[in-house]
């Protein structure tokens, strides 16, 4: 399949300040110095329970394909950068390690999610694609969950291409919704480079271009009698579209041996009218019928028409999942966690006033403890590189901030999360096909506690720190504190 990352080079898509550092970097003798950089986040958006991942294999992309470009070096000589400099970006060959969570996986904050180790320069240069790619791709599979949740098991569209922050944020919102639980989207091109099934019906113009809506849809229903879904709320929707739609599925649909497939719903009432709409489709022969949503709609508004006693088959959801309309910021950072001394990483830690801000130092591993009778997920817990979890024995969890708060956990499985996708700059790390990440997407889903999964006030799902890493932490804490008294 086809890939846009790979059609430009973004080589140059930095914060200039990246460029600012690395060349101070490299005039202070500090390029080849090996840093632990991770990437986390600080809160679930929309005050949910947790987060999906997305967006690793642009990732890859674009972390396979750097290089500068004899046009990017002249913009960059006029900014005043070191003449050697220059030269080494002209050579420029990427050569970190990267760990990360596979795409799907369900993410909390706090912990790792992307890790890189390498020559500082390096390290430092690929902070913005990796905040941009997993930060958007990430909210957006968010909240196509949320969506999918609310509707249950009925169909859910991703419409949004028309409302998209550009057509990158069409492009891979709507390849980050399929992850999410999205069956299929309107963005055409998705299906050709992604394979995500491209789906649409009519617009109003169609109706609208015809002496009247009977004949707009007997014309349409004669050029797609096998997948025949009517647009009904041009004109009235009860009065009109409906009966008018029942009378196209007669004359054009029946005689060719197919069955109608739906009609949609654009505005209105849409739960009084999808109720009206059933009766009237089920009394005309069509309970098989599907009553199709549409119109700014959002996973609060679909909970809400549920309970109404909407009668509705599925939901084309636009504008509030493509741009993440009730909280558009992911907010991933990235911050340097360790630097290497004859081999040995050495913790690097961000203090702040503000507590939410200070950083788990250390380079780490992530590990998810799964209940070995039911499946579910416990805990998650942050340990130091060289640690492991043997599930073997009991292992106690505690919370890294009201640390008195302990449970021994028995009969559990530990999984290792961050799986090495870069060795030495090279890619050791095949993207699963996008189906298959939706679908391990929902496993991963299933795994979580129903309280966890709730819309309002979800249970805090447990993400620890080993008692190593965390008497680390607490090392460098009560270090400063007495360096500055």
């Amino acid at each position: 399949m086809g890939n846009t990352l790979r059609e430009r080079n973004l080589t140059m898509l930095t914060d200039f300040y990246e460029l600012s550092m690395a060349n101070g970097y490299f005039c202070c003798g500090m390029k080849d110095k090996i840093t632990w950089f991770d990437m986390f986040f600080r809160q679930v958006p929309d005050d949910g329970g947790f987060a999906i991942m997305a967006g690793l294999r642009q990732l890859i992309d674009y972390l396979e394909n750097l290089s500068f470009t004899q046009k990017d070096i002249e913009m960059l000589r006029k900014k005043g950068f070191n003449e050697d400099f220059l030269e080494y970006l002209l050579n420029f060959k990427f050569s970190c390690d990267v760990w990360a969570i596979p795409e799907g996986t369900v993410i909390f904050p706090g912990e790792p999610i992307v890790t890189v180790r390498g020559p500082v320069i390096e390290a430092q240069l690929v902070e913005t694609m990796i905040l941009l790619t997993i930060n958007h791709q990430s909210l957006i599979a968010t909240k196509a969950n949320r969506l999918k949740r609310a509707a249950g098991d009925r169909t859910i569209m991703e419409f949004g291409s028309r409302r998209a922050q550009g057509y990158d944020g069409a492009i891979y919102g709507a390849r980050a919704a399929y992850i999410g639980g999205c069956d299929a989207t309107a963005c055409t091109i998705d299906e050709r480079d992604y394979g995500v099934p491209a789906v649409g019906t009519m617009a109003h113009s169609w109706v609208q271009l015809f002496d009247s809506e009977l004949e707009a849809f007997c014309a349409y229903a004669r050029q797609y009698p096998s997948q025949c879904t009517l647009l009904v709320d041009t004109y009235n929707v009860l009065k009109s579209g409906i009966p008018n739609a029942i009378e196209a599925f007669r004359r054009e649909v029946l005689p060719r041996g197919f069955r109608p497939q739906g009609v949609r719903i654009d505005s209105g009432d849409i739960t009084y009218l999808s109720k009206k709409a059933r009766k009237m489709l089920d009394e005309a022969g069509f309970p098989d019928c599907k009553i199709v949503a549409s119109n700014s709609l959002d996973e609060n508004i679909i909970r809400d028409m549920l309970i109404q006693g909407a009668q509705l088959d599925s939901f084309g959801v636009g504008e509030r999942l493509i741009t993440a309309a009730s909280a558009p910021v992911f907010g991933g950072v990235y911050k340097i966690v360790a630097v290497e001394e004859n081999g040995v990483p050495r913790p690097r830690i961000k203090l702040s006033e503000n507590v939410v801000k200070i950083t788990t130092p250390c380079a780490k591993k992530l590990f998810r403890l799964y209940d070995n009778e039911s499946g579910k997920a416990l805990a998650d817990v942050v340990t130091l590189f060289d640690e492991t979890i043997d599930s073997s024995k009991p292992y106690e969890i505690f919370d890294p901030v009201y640390t008195w708060k302990r449970k021994t956990l028995e009969n559990f499985t530990a999984k290792e999360l961050l799986v090495r996708v870069f060795e030495s700059g090279k890619r050791v790390y095949n993207s699963p096909d996008i189906k298959d990440i939706r679908e391990y997407c929902k496993e991963q889903v299933d795994t979580l506690w129903d309280e966890v999964k709730r819309f309002e006030n979800p249970h805090k799902y447990y993400v620890d720190l080993s008692e190593k890493l965390w008497n680390e932490k607490k090392r460098m804490l009560d270090e400063y504190s007495v360096r500055q008294s």
